[in-house]
């Protein structure tokens, strides 16, 4: 049997880095993304744009399926209850304008990478917290 390699703070940064990536990559405020590509263009829908929402597809359906498997409904609620008042707190305390659309889609937009994220890093957090083990699939004695 391999040995537990566990969660390194790296690794935990490195899928928080591809998260945001494929979060901004989507779709941002600056025009640079690309919900904004194929809007501007779409008499000129070309296979590069299908290709490059197919990874696009891709990535969210590896994300979104580790993040609700490993997380649940509950933990998932419980994660944008918990930065929901984060952001709210912010905006509260003056620190995030409420008036600036922009700066507030960047925040959700981050706070999605940050839920993304841990997610898909749950199952090694849990797993160094209680000891237990995630399996997804059993293979039979055949």
């Amino acid at each position: 049997m391999a040995a537990y390699k566990g969660l390194s703070w790296a690794g935990f940064f490195m899928r928080l880095l591809i998260a945001v990536t494929l979060v901004f990559s989507t779709y941002n405020p600056s025009g640079w993304s690309y919900f904004h590509w194929v809007t501007d263009n779409p008499p000129n829908f070309d296979p590069i744009m299908a290709l490059a929402g197919i990874v696009l597809i891709i990535g969210w359906v590896i994300f979104l399926r580790a993040t609700g498997r490993s997380l649940g409904a509950f933990g998932l609620i419980l994660a944008a209850a918990f930065f929901g008042a984060l952001l709210w707190m912010l905006i509260d305390w003056d620190i995030v304008p409420a008036g600036s659309v922009t700066a507030i889609t960047y925040i959700v937009l981050v706070i999605v990478s940050g839920i993304l994220a841990i997610g898909i890093s749950w199952s090694h957090v849990r797993r160094r917290m209680t000891g237990q083990v995630d399996v997804d699939e059993i293979e039979g004695d055949s």
